[in-house]
């Protein structure tokens, strides 16, 4: 799958459609996380998440990127002035074309409009580019993150992760 024949104008970010949770798996690659999917969609459906996609005329995800409001950690949700940023990901083929962008900004905006005054999200300390992607985005490193985490996979599998981090901020206006 490439970005040939197809202009980033073209690429649509709108919310998550129950419908879109296969896609999410693109293509088999991401399927470990089928679980986590279904769990950030209860969040949404429920109230408690924020789910966006953006998506090629020929109806693929070519990015993701999901909003928690609420969290037992405060610091990084607490449902009513800070939400929580993760699962961003954009496909490897879609990325410097400004969708990452465009989409921080849609999330940035649809924030505001709820009321939301901060943003959070760690990002990997392995990540350059990330970090410097979000730190054009005005978000600052604010304190260390151990990325100690673990989920089930679709083979209900428990996953151990250790992906060290650091946790960013942005202030919202």
């Amino acid at each position: 799958m490439t970005l040939t024949n197809i202009s980033t104008e073209q690429i649509i970010i709108r919310k998550l459609q129950r419908e879109d949770l296969p896609k999410l798996e693109w293509e088999g690659e991401l399927i470990h996380f089928r679980r986590i999917y279904a769990q950030a969609y209860a969040q949404y459906r429920s109230g408690d998440a924020v789910l966006w996609v953006a998506e090629d005329p020929e109806q693929f995800i070519v990015a993701q990127v999901f909003i928690q409001l609420t969290s037992h950690r405060q610091e990084l949700a607490n449902g009513n002035q800070r939400a929580y940023l993760y699962g961003f990901r954009v496909r490897e083929n879609y990325r410097s074309q400004g969708i990452g962008t465009r989409m921080l900004k849609i999330v940035e905006a649809d924030l505001l409009k709820r009321g939301y005054t901060s943003i959070t999200l760690n990002v990997g300390r392995d990540n350059p580019d990330a970090r410097r992607l979000y730190e054009r985005h005005g978000f600052h490193v604010v304190a260390p993150e151990p990325g100690r985490w673990s989920y089930l996979n679709h083979l209900g599998e428990k996953v151990e992760v250790n992906e060290p981090a650091w946790r960013m901020e942005k202030t919202l206006l």
